[in-house]
């Protein structure tokens, strides 16, 4: 059989943000997959571990010692065996022994293997030639929060979706549009503003929340005008970063203000109102599942997405869906470990209509297994970024995806 295992081996890498990080080669006897592990400045609790005790020197001699030995003569297409063995290896429930990013490596790539050895992209691996659907691009233009430094808006990510695209590639050239308009009226708008950029490629500026909100929809609307397609936009307000919990309260620093968890709830569905928001991620903290069921109910025609909520965890998940919290969750795979745990998140999501969106994180690499992830779950939004380099990875091979299907290439209907 071509897909059998028949090496793995672990290496450290560079990320996006010159930080160290565990890139896995599985080797069968006639291909190999590779796949590195991204990470996020904002991680939420419900995470599995990243690494074990001792870093990344210490997970690549979990791998080299005792993930490698079990792995090796596996059949590489068999996903949910390889899996459920790093599960079994580890025998913690957050990969504390092994590391969550060892195992996020792990499994993307094998199913990398599998693919290349049967000369398959990935997602037709995945999920057979019935996938057709494409993600829509969610994009972040603008950053502020823990994505910037010095005098920037407290929200962490300003995002356009462009609604109104006929075709994956239409909507990634919509929001590469935005992202230099914007840069041109950032020049007007702000005095301080000199072209600085996050580690994903969006600007950022020291204007205010709203100010910030008020300049990103006059690029929506001049870029909407000239292609003729509808641009909305998204918010990431990554809550978690802004909550004290000793005070009880929301900071926003850059505004000089504080917000009770009601007054954040009226400021968010006033946020929506007002600019005809369309997503809006993380607006309270990873805990607050009562304000998430106010807000999903009140905010209508708007995804209300939790991802530090949720953490890509099927347990948190079904309690949100019991509770209806939110309509929408964020899925990095190695938020949970395993490709066939983040498979179970979306499907558990599908099976109560809550939308499943792709995610990058901010510290990523140049790899595009996520654009193949997004075709083979079926996942209607995939977050990825604009222009920096390993989010055009992900853009590029969405593009190469759209050429390959033809015909039957299509994006997929947004669930609103």
């Amino acid at each position: 059989m071509s897909a059998i295992i028949d090496d793995v081996i672990a290496r450290k890498v560079f990320d996006c943000r010159g930080d160290e990080t565990i890139e896995i080669d599985v080797v069968t006897v006639t291909s190999y997959g590779r796949a590195s592990a991204p990470s996020g400045v904002s991680r939420g609790r419900a995470e599995v571990v990243p690494y074990p005790e001792g870093g990344i020197d210490e997970a690549i001699k979990k791998v080299d010692e005792l993930i490698a030995p079990e792995v090796v003569g596996m059949d590489a297409s068999e996903q949910r065996e390889v899996d459920e063995l790093l599960h079994s290896i580890d025998g913690t429930r957050d990969f504390s022994k092994i590391g969550g990013n060892a195992a996020f490596a792990i499994s993307l790539a094998t199913a990398d293997a599998a693919a290349s050895s049967y000369g398959l992209p990935i997602f037709q691996q995945l999920s057979g030639y019935l996938a057709e659907e494409l993600p829509y691009p969610l994009g972040n233009v603008m950053s502020g929060g823990k994505h910037a430094l010095g005098r920037a808006p407290d929200v962490q990510e300003y995002l356009v979706l462009p609604i109104g695209a006929p075709s994956f590639s239409d909507a990634a050239k919509a929001n590469a549009l935005v992202h230099r308009k914007l840069k041109d009226l950032l020049e007007d708008e702000d005095p301080t503003f000199v072209g600085g950029k996050s580690d994903e490629g969006a600007w950022v500026c020291s204007l205010s929340n709203e100010g910030a909100l008020e300049v990103l929809m006059k690029a929506c609307e001049g870029s909407s005008k000239e292609l003729g397609l509808e641009i909305k936009i998204g918010l990431d307000l990554a809550a978690s970063t802004l909550w004290n919990p000793k005070k009880g309260l929301y900071e926003y620093k850059r505004d000089g203000m504080t917000r009770s968890p009601e007054e954040q709830l009226e400021f968010v569905l006033s946020l929506i109102k007002a600019y005809d928001l369309i997503y809006v991620e993380d607006p309270f903290h990873e805990d607050s599942f009562d304000e998430f069921v106010e807000l999903t109910k009140e905010a209508k025609g708007c995804l209300i997405c939790g991802d530090d909520l949720f953490a890509t965890n099927r347990n948190r998940l079904s309690y949100g869906v019991k509770r209806r919290a939110a309509n929408s969750l964020i899925i990095k795979v190695n938020q949970v470990g395993t490709l066939t745990d983040a498979w179970e998140a979306v499907k558990l999501a599908k099976e109560n209509k809550y939308a499943p969106v792709i995610s990058h994180r901010s510290g990523d690499t140049i790899d595009s297994h996520i654009a193949h992830l997004a075709v083979a779950f079926n996942c209607p939004i995939i977050k990825t970024g604009v222009v920096e380099g390993s989010r055009i990875a992900k853009i590029n091979e969405l593009i190469r995806i759209e050429e390959l299907l033809g015909h039957r290439a299509r994006l997929a209907r947004l669930p609103l």
